[in-house]
């Protein structure tokens, strides 16, 4: 792998570092296997998707690292090499913990156990149940997340090893893990008193424990014993006006009866709304996505950020990295969603259409500039660009 170029040698200041949330699905296990069908990987939605009106681009296609396999040591070199050299700190891998059953966990083990590539990560618990729908809700349940006291203290003594890896990401010294579904735990507070006092007691110290602000969960999250929100995006909850709503927007687009279930957002208008929103009055990370369209995994009711372009998706980072480095609030991780969800249209990754634009946005935002402005559509009212 090229040497990574670190902040100074980069232009980047120091001052925020960037997590990019990773997926690592892309390989085959057992499970999929009998669930969806023998070697099945999220790939295989991916080639499926197919476009649901008049300029919309699926699927979405891989160039550089092509249609990869996650078990692969130079495939996860790549990647790391692609992130740290354009701007991207780290990697935040989403971890599946089923009451001391783990799934699709070869890749990060492999990192851990390999020392390589040398890159910083932390972890994201998806506590979710794994459905059917692809949603964590209640339709098929293919696998169920169960919760206790013992499996409190089992899970944070298999994590130890990953806490205390010198690559671990940390804030304020601590080593930094998000909860993904923290509104699903039936005691918060017993679950993260149990993880600091037992990582405490294991030797890697007072853990940073964030709760992800998914499915509407943007209260304060410190009474539940996490020190800080981490942002979501697309915050579901919170996107502004549907295109689709919009008779003369469907009939431009041709969105016909079968595709009008899928909710299309304008994307430069979701970005200038979240940038726009006043801080939280607790500790809360912020996050940025490249784009957004999960078509691929969802046949209906798919929500689609349509006309996402490199110099949008460049001018909300830079403002959110603007915002937090003027704030002074010590909160100096932004997170960006996704570095490889390829079913959620969402990804820095190089892709077919784009090539490494949305990576060398990434780095121009790092790199500081005037004042970013979200640039507004240039359409007529109710249109947009696919």
């Amino acid at each position: 792998m090229a040497e990574r170029l670190d902040s100074q040698e980069l232009g980047v200041s120091p001052r925020c570092r960037v997590l990019a949330f990773f997926l690592p699905q892309f390989h085959p296990i057992p499970e999929n296997d009998a669930w969806w069908g023998r070697g099945f990987t999220e790939w295989i939605n991916v080639v499926r998707a197919t476009p649901q009106f008049r300029g919309h681009r699926q699927p979405h296609l891989p160039a550089d690292l092509g249609f990869y396999d996650l078990r692969v040591p130079e495939t996860r070199e790549a990647q790391a090499e692609l992130a740290g050299t354009h701007g991207v700190d780290g990697f935040c891998y989403y971890h599946y913990w089923f009451n001391g059953r783990r799934l699709l966990e070869r890749p990060f083990a492999y990192v851990l156990a390999s020392g390589r590539p040398d890159f910083p990560f932390c972890l994201c618990w998806a506590n979710e149940n794994w459905t059917r729908a692809w949603d964590g809700g209640s339709s098929e349940v293919l696998i169920e997340q169960r919760y206790s006291l013992e499996d409190d203290m089992a899970h944070v003594r298999a994590l130890a090893p990953a806490f205390s890896d010198p690559r671990y990401v940390r804030v304020s010294g601590r080593p930094l893990f998000l909860v993904y579904r923290a509104g699903r735990l039936p005691d918060p507070r017993r679950t993260t008193d149990t993880w600091r006092a037992e990582a405490v007691r294991l030797g890697v110290g007072e853990l940073y424990l964030c709760r992800v602000e998914a499915f509407g969960e943007r209260s304060d999250p410190r009474p539940l014993g996490f020190d800080a929100g981490v942002e979501f995006q697309p915050d579901f909850g919170d996107l502004g006006d549907q295109l689709t709503r919009s008779h003369r927007w469907r009939l431009r687009h041709g969105m016909w009866r079968n595709q009008a279930s899928h909710r299309v957002f304008d994307y430069g208008a979701v970005a200038r709304r979240m940038v726009a929103r006043p801080p939280a009055p607790f500790p809360r990370f912020r996050c940025v996505t490249p784009m957004w369209d999960n078509t691929a995994r969802r046949k209906r009711a798919a929500v689609i950020l349509a006309g996402s372009t490199p110099e949008r998706y460049e001018a909300w980072l830079r403002a959110v990295l603007e915002s937090v480095a003027s704030s002074n609030s010590g909160e100096d991780v932004v997170f960006v969603n996704a570095w490889n969800e390829w079913a959620e249209g969402n990804h820095l990754e190089p892709c077919q259409r784009w090539g490494r634009a949305y990576l060398e946005a990434t780095l121009r935002a790092r790199s500081g500039g005037p004042r970013a402005v979200i640039p507004a559509p240039n359409r007529r009212p109710g249109d947009v660009a696919g």
